[in-house]
């Protein structure tokens, strides 16, 4: 970080040091919010178009198939840049779109259209009515796994690319009369030639995609790097000025965001992966079409989520689905704490060795959660030092190691630490501000559950008196025998500020 950026926080940190106290779930302190945006390749400040509104697109599933953990990882990444966003005090305009036709098996032009692939394996007949309906059938298993992750999904509008074609079909006439599109016999083409700054995004190095390294050669196109806006098909698709057939892949983006959303967007998000091919195209089109640069302001990009140093993928067949995490006996969440360990520019390891320590993690804060007094506040240095993590371009790792370092704090009260933990958890989504049957479950199997003094074994009390007289004229040596005593007895002390807590084993 730069020494502006540091005299910048440092600042914000004086300031914000005088408020003493902050409610635990609301707390919010006014901090310089910086991301890493892959247009210009470094940190830069964020300030939205409007002032206190972001509006904010997030490339959305192709609905052909069940989403495994790595493509779920993508949507638990824009959930937490989201409640960043809000704790800065902004209001979030969110789109996440679904991709029920157009997407092409590889990011180019090649290959069948994955729905159509969707329909084969599913053994339906290739027919609109077909396609929507598988495309909804996995749509609906998408959001019910959004919720499952904590992902509050009536916050978010979920178009579907078969619900905007006339918009689709309305952009491509305009790139057509604004000399942006050319038709061939395949369908209608975008000319790269036409767009001098095709390829920013990223720095791509174009030499070696009009060699071919994207796309096998193609005598339907001026250029190699030249891309479909609407592809010809006689079997399945909607009319048009270009005869029947459906749209290309990225135009929908660009035409949906343009529909909800309008000309400009603040920050667009997507994998790496999006970078080079359909990224890159959806800048070149909706730029073209519609006069307005940047077509987006910031744009994000998540690193891929790997297994044994390879990226999940259909293809490789190491694909794992929140279903199995559910069914080995894990927390959901314990998925999603798991992820907050890694920045998300990095690419993230899954292995069940990892997402067991996660669920350890996240269990024991849901236990402190369930059992500590309500009614704390959250200290304002807290919220500061976290919030300044989490506005390093969303360093959720920092922001959790920062959470466990005040967790050591003895000077902190029960209701307080509690507090703590509600807020935390609030901002990264692990729902410790709400009930949750099966964590309390969980953690009362692996911790055991605690017992009133009163409800205990009279030589338990007894021991538990005896420890703490030990304690008062400190004799430390005697008190570790009567905790090794009580332990031997089936429980387990915990010293806190409020007084001791019994434990059942």
């Amino acid at each position: 970080m730069s020494a502006i950026k540091e005299a910048v926080l440092s600042l914000f940190a004086l300031v914000s040091s005088l408020i003493p106290h902050s409610d635990p779930v609301t707390a919010r302190v006014s901090l310089p919010l910086y991301l890493h945006n892959t247009l210009t390749g470094t940190k830069d400040l964020f300030t939205p178009l409007s002032k206190g509104v972001v509006k904010m697109y997030n490339c959305g599933p192709t609905v052909y198939a069940q989403q495994h953990v790595g493509n779920l990882s993508m949507f638990v990444f824009v959930d937490i840049l989201r409640r960043v966003l809000e704790a800065n005090g902004f209001a979030v305009r969110q789109v996440i779109n679904f991709t029920d036709v157009g997407h092409l098996v590889s990011d180019g032009d090649d290959g069948d259209d994955k729905m159509t692939k969707g329909l084969k394996q599913a053994k339906l007949a290739l027919t609109l009515e077909n396609m929507k309906k598988l495309g909804k059938k996995y749509a609906d298993v998408f959001l019910e796994d959004l919720r499952t992750l904590g992902i509050d999904t009536e916050t978010i509008t979920f178009p579907y690319a078969s619900d905007y074609i006339a918009a689709q079909i309305a952009m491509v006439r305009t790139l057509e009369e604004k000399g942006y599109a050319y038709v061939a016999s395949k369908g209608v083409y975008f000319d790269t030639a036409r767009f001098p700054t095709y390829g920013k995004l990223g720095n791509i190095d174009l030499s070696g995609l009009k060699e071919g390294a994207r796309v096998e050669s193609d005598p339907d196109k001026r250029h190699p790097i030249d891309f479909i806006l609407w592809k010809r098909d006689e079997k399945i698709g909607w009319d048009s000025p270009w005869g029947k057939g459906f749209p290309g892949w990225h135009i929908e983006c660009s035409a949906m965001s343009h529909s909800i959303l309008g000309d400009q967007l603040d920050i667009h998000t997507g994998g790496i992966e999006h970078i080079p091919v359909h990224h890159n195209n959806e800048i070149a089109q909706s730029e073209a079409a519609l006069g307005k640069k940047p077509f987006a302001r910031f744009w994000l990009h998540r690193a891929h989520l790997q297994i044994e140093g390879s990226k999940i993928a259909k293809s490789k067949g190491n694909t794992i689905y929140l279903s199995d995490i559910v069914s080995k006996g894990f927390h959901p969440l314990a998925f999603r704490y798991l992820l907050l360990g890694s920045h998300y520019r990095t690419n993230a390891s899954f292995t069940w060795e990892a997402l067991e320590s996660a669920q350890q993690a996240f269990l024991r804060l849901r236990r402190l959660v369930d059992t500590l007094p309500a009614g704390g506040i959250v200290p304002s240095t807290f919220t500061q030092r976290f919030m300044e993590r989490l506005n390093d371009d969303i360093d959720t790792a920092g922001a959790v190691a920062h959470l466990w370092e005040v967790m050591k704090d003895k000077n902190l009260s029960g209701a307080d630490l509690r507090a703590i933990i509600v807020f935390s958890g609030s901002v990264l989504g692990l729902g410790f501000d709400s009930e949750d049957a099966m964590a309390r479950g969980l953690w009362e199997k692996i911790f055991g559950s605690e017992v009133a003094l009163q409800d205990a074994p009279q030589d338990v009390r007894d021991m538990v008196g005896e420890r703490e007289k030990a304690r008062e004229s400190k004799d430390w040596a005697q008190a570790d025998i009567l905790r090794d005593r009580i332990e031997k007895a089936g429980f387990t002390l915990e010293d806190a500020k409020e007084g001791v807590r019994l434990i059942r084993k």
